[in-house]
């Protein structure tokens, strides 16, 4: 398994204090928001930015970049990974 989408789950679970969930339970490919795996709102998504800096060193600025970034666990991944490139 790609250790920084498991990580990615990880660090979600601890940043949104979801106690119920563990990594097995977050498909890499389910939609984070709306009706999607986790069903996360706005203050989640604020959430999210913090988590991007605090672990990857990563500021999100553009709320654009956040939705399409935000949408399912590969995205956050690969929009890590094209940061880390830059």
């Amino acid at each position: 398994m790609d250790n920084l989408k498991e990580d990615l789950k990880k660090q979600i679970i601890e940043q949104l204090n979801l106690e119920d969930i563990t990594p097995a339970d977050i498909a890499d490919d389910a939609l984070l928001f709306d009706e999607g795996g986790l069903g996360l709102d706005s203050i989640d998504a604020l959430e999210l930015i913090v988590l991007l800096e605090k672990y990857h060193g990563i500021q999100v600025v553009n709320p654009d970049e956040g939705k399409v970034a935000f949408k399912s666990i590969n995205s956050m991944a690969e929009y890590i990974r094209n940061r880390a490139v830059e």
